[in-house]
């Protein structure tokens, strides 16, 4: 098959790979029909992840129709159309039973595309499949679908209810890219008082008055200035960091108000400075994380019954096997446009599954 294999920093390719096949028994193969890029992936091409090894499968998200599963899953069969979820789950380990699936001990969390070959291929081994997979009802289409695999649920988990979003706050967003306009879209959920959101391209701060920002600034002095002026020299109840540079995570704790929060989900790849000289005496709480996907079921409904804005996110579409083309596009969002790539490729009318 066809899969973006990583070769080191900078360097990735879209060439033959060998087909995966079952390993374990709670496996099932997908074969992708709808995959997208996420900003984890430019980070890894950068460097900033050195967990991932030359030879990777790129890719954690995807929608796609199960070909083969292994004898211990139960939840889908072959022929089902599922949502891979950006996050493996055991169902047995001591996190998964709290519910942080993204903190599995078993040979799960975040694998797909990081410790094991992931989704932007034509085809992927999903372990646990049973917790890994969401089953798709048909009137979903799969490039908005595979919107659920991450950055909804990141944006919402650990975003906005790690930051208590609550009725009458004012929110700060700083970064609109696609999790920060995941952000922005779910925290209406919640009837802040206003959402600002940050960014350093005009483009994108257009986008996020589209997706419900009631004041948008670019990133700099002028944004802690308006936060500023739109609280009364408060700060801000709950600041989203959603860049993952140190710089943006600095002026997100110089824009919250005392007891405030500050929830980052921007991935980071180089220290930053935690300004404890400033912050110990303002009571304010710095929540960090990686999603655990336990939101999406319920995403799934919303999005079923039109309240998700899925479709407005997707600003270019490819095939499959423009994969280079589309890491061009998005890795230059700033120029482009681009806010989330979807790729679809050709289907195989078979696959030969290897046994172990």
């Amino acid at each position: 098959m066809k899969a973006l294999v990583f070769h080191g920093s900078g360097k990735s390719a879209w060439e033959d790979v060998a087909d995966p096949g079952i390993q374990d028994a709670t496996d099932a193969i997908v074969r992708v029909d709808a995959v997208t890029i996420c900003g984890t992936d430019l980070h890894i091409l950068k460097g900033d992840i050195p967990e991932v090894r030359p030879g990777t499968v790129l890719g954690h998200e995807a929608v796609g129709e199960v070909v083969e599963v292994g004898s211990d899953v139960r939840t889908v069969r072959p022929g089902d159309r599922v949502l891979v979820s950006c996050i493996t789950a055991c169902g047995r380990c001591r996190y998964c039973r709290e519910g942080s699936y993204g903190q599995c001990r078993a040979g799960g969390g975040w694998i797909l595309g990081h410790l094991i070959d992931g989704t932007q291929a034509e085809y992927v081994r999903v372990p646990h499949t049973d917790l890994s997979t969401y089953l798709l009802p048909g009137a979903v289409e799969s490039k908005d679908a595979v919107l659920l695999a991450d950055i909804f649920p990141t944006a919402y988990e650990v975003g906005v209810l790690n930051g208590r979003v609550r009725p009458a706050d004012t929110v700060v967003v700083v970064g609109a890219g696609p999790i920060g306009l995941a952000a922005i879209a779910t925290a209406r959920f919640y009837t802040p008082q206003k959402i600002i959101a940050v960014d350093m391209a005009p483009a994108r701060l257009d986008a996020a008055k589209r997706l419900g920002a009631d004041a948008v600034a670019l990133a700099g002095e002028e944004s802690e200035q308006l936060v500023a002026d739109l609280t009364e020299g408060l700060g801000a109840d709950v600041v989203i960091e959603a860049v993952g540079v140190p710089a943006s995570f600095e002026a997100c704790t110089r824009m919250v108000r005392p007891g405030g929060h500050v929830a980052n989900v921007g991935v980071h790849g180089k220290p930053a400075t935690l300004h404890l000289e400033d912050l110990w005496i303002k009571n304010v709480t710095i929540t960090t994380g990686l999603v655990d996907t336990y939101s999406t079921p319920t995403l799934l409904r919303m999005m079923a019954a039109g309240q998700l804005p899925t479709s407005s996110l997707v600003t270019h579409t490819f095939p499959m096997d423009a994969m280079e083309e589309a890491y061009e596009v998005f890795s230059r969002a700033a120029d482009t446009g681009a806010l989330k790539v979807v790729l679809g490729g050709p289907q195989h009318d078979a696959l030969t599954i290897r046994t172990p």
